[in-house]
């Protein structure tokens, strides 16, 4: 088997089969979908990594299979006539780089698969210099969907040196379980939560600046939600969680 041109013919449909990640990446759904994918794209992990094991260069080597997946996403931004389009499809792409792609690549656990992960950043960086994924696998992008409807909360008070059964989170999580999940809406409110939260925190984190921002998170929504249910003020409460989430969405989500 020629190891080289497998993983080279490979590398784009890690991308491929993930293009629109978004129906994929929540609770329900994300650990079989990221399965599946994962399955699908084996052969191109076994090539890579047999490949990567009997060359000398391996440097090179995972450098040309990380720019052939590149290569792969650039043609197909630029072959989108509108700029809005290549927006949104710039943004789909940095997200399932982020989780799907890399934690695949890292799940393989071979030889090359640290190395492949590291090229791949650095490649998707070279050629889209506004994004910002970093490498994680696949259970600590999936591990955030367990956290409920205070993994921000919870990031916050970690930043503090609070405990996991500290006050506040524990205040809020009996106003999620008492007020909000008996909402008609109250389940989709959380599940839409569930969805986001996870890579918002990711992104937080990864940043030098991450505790300032944690104390920014604190000051102007957290502190207050908490005020207001000491205070009885449920939906009060609800309108400000949801702006923290809105407004925390569209700053961390897809960077």
């Amino acid at each position: 088997m020629n190891y080289y041109l497998t993983g080279i013919e490979g590398m784009p449909k890690l991308l491929e089969c993930c293009m629109d990640p978004l129906p994929y990446f929540k609770k329900k759904v994300y650990a079989e979908a990221f399965q599946r994918f994962y399955q699908q794209n084996l052969a191109t992990f076994d090539a890579i990594e047999n490949g990567y094991n009997s060359v000398i260069d391996k440097e090179q080597f995972t450098e040309n299979m990380a720019n052939a997946l590149t290569e792969y996403a650039v043609e197909k931004i630029n072959a989108c006539k509108k700029k809005s389009a290549k927006e949104h499809l710039q943004m789909d792409l940095n997200m399932a780089m982020a989780v799907f792609v890399i934690p695949m690549v890292l799940e393989y656990k071979g030889n090359s698969s640290k190395v492949l992960a590291d090229k791949l950043i650095a490649s998707w960086k070279k050629s889209f210099p506004k994004s910002n994924i970093q490498a994680a696998e696949f259970s600590f992008v999936e591990e955030g969907f367990h956290k409920k409807f205070c993994y921000i909360t919870t990031a916050v008070c970690e930043s503090f040196g609070k405990a996991d059964d500290c006050y506040e989170l524990s205040l809020l999580r009996n106003y999620r379980d008492t007020y909000l999940a008996e909402l008609p809406d109250g389940e989709s409110l959380i599940q839409e939560y569930y969805d986001v939260a996870p890579s918002i925190v990711k992104h937080i984190n990864q940043k030098d600046t991450a505790h300032e921002i944690y104390r920014s998170i604190w000051d102007e929504y957290l502190a207050p939600c908490i005020s207001m249910i000491e205070n009885g003020q449920m939906e009060e409460c609800r309108n400000r969680y949801e702006e923290m989430v809105y407004e925390l969405k569209n700053e961390y989500f897809l960077q």
